[in-house]
């Protein structure tokens, strides 16, 4: 199995427990992070190094990662797997599958790259480099029968993680923050470019916030790594000791929020599943946005956003993110808590819909559709 970035390993994780369940004696290894090695799972290389996004980010760490590739193939090759599972990270896994996949080992692909969303070209390498799909989105499957690809829906797993009606006031509990309190999440992403990019004008933002009302309190769950950033960019923002800065812990963070400020990513389909409002932003290297703006075929990009078809929650990308502009929207949805309940309930309704489109039995249909691929 390949996991990039912490996403990836969290999805990677549940699939694995299905698997285990199903075959006790599994041996798995690869490249994934530490929720993967808690289930046994050797990582030959960690995931974070995998975790870049945009076209000149990639650039700068292209050697390493190519040779990473290189490495796997050849391991892999000297001693087949039954079968490779690449989650996400289709920019390396797609590549190694074809590769793989031509040498006769069986590939499956978790989670349908987003070729409805952009970068609709490539369908093509899809159908070259995998035997099957594991589509976490209901749409996708009759999306890649018309090019010839075989997938399956098999639900979204973190819909059966995240509990329907979460418990804020434990969350709030756990984080010692009180029921009365309004409190913003803020989720700078999970990649080092994420952060350096985000983490700097979200916490403007918070220090915004707080000048316009100083009860708000505001919790920011960290990639155990990306920790030391995370702190240095609130530390430059004079935010520091006026935030609570936690190692990982994200879903209590959500959890616990009335709003919360967040990047682009499935952590926006997280805050989904928990009923939150929301402020998406996003910021890359200037030319990897040229580039992929223009690959863009749908008028959003955060995921709620995508799947309701609809501007439900304010996005903000590249230069449109500025502290001014995330602070007013995130205020904007703490008022509406008081000055439009109505606002609050109806985007509530449409998440709850959403979630329980989203929720089935994935560990099973997943191992289901696994196995009829070693059978095949």
């Amino acid at each position: 199995m390949v996991a990039g970035e912490a996403s990836g390993d969290l999805l990677a994780a549940l699939l694995l427990d299905g698997m285990q369940a199903r075959w006790p004696g599994l041996k798995s290894g690869g490249i994934g992070g530490p929720q993967m090695a808690q289930r046994g799972f050797q990582a030959w290389w960690p995931s974070d190094k995998l975790s870049v996004r945009g076209y000149v980010e990639v650039l700068r760490h292209y050697r390493e990662i190519v040779g990473i590739r290189e490495q796997l193939k050849t391991r892999l090759l000297a001693n087949p797997p039954d079968v490779f599972i690449g989650v996400d990270a289709p920019d390396f896994n797609l590549d190694l599958e074809r590769d793989l996949k031509g040498h006769g080992i069986k590939t499956v692909h978790f989670i349908s790259p987003s070729i409805w969303a952009w970068r609709a070209e490539r369908v093509e390498k899809i159908r070259q480099s995998v035997n099957h799909v594991l589509c976490v989105f209901p749409f996708e499957v009759a999306l890649l029968a018309q090019h010839g690809i075989a997938a399956t829906y098999v639900g979204h797993p973190l819909a059966n993680v995240i509990p329907m009606h979460a418990d804020k006031a434990a969350a709030r509990a756990k984080l010692g923050l009180r029921d009365e309190d309004q409190v913003v999440a803020v989720l700078p992403g999970s990649r080092q470019s994420e952060v350096k990019y985000l983490a700097p004008v979200f916490f403007r933002a918070a220090a915004s916030m707080q000048i316009a009302q100083s009860a708000i309190k505001i919790v920011v769950p960290a990639v155990p790594a990306l920790r030391p950033a995370i702190e240095l960019a609130a530390r430059q923002a004079g935010v520091l000791d006026h935030v609570q800065i936690l190692t990982g812990q994200s879903h209590t963070a959500l959890a616990a929020c009335d709003v919360t400020l967040i990047a682009s990513g499935t952590a926006t389909l997280e805050a989904a599943l928990f009923k939150r409002p929301m402020v998406i932003a996003y910021n890359m290297n200037w030319l990897s946005w040229q580039i992929m703006r223009r690959k863009k075929l749908q008028p959003w990009v955060g995921l709620p956003n995508i799947l309701c078809e609809d501007f439900v929650v304010p996005e903000f990308l590249q230069d449109a993110a500025t502290p001014q502009a995330l602070a007013s929207a995130v205020l904007a949805w703490l008022d509406a808590y008081t000055c439009a309940p109505a606002k609050i309930a109806a985007l509530q309704q449409k998440f709850t819909t959403l979630h329980a489109e989203l929720q089935r039995d994935t560990p099973k249909l997943a191992t289901d559709a696994i196995q009829k691929i070693l059978e095949s």
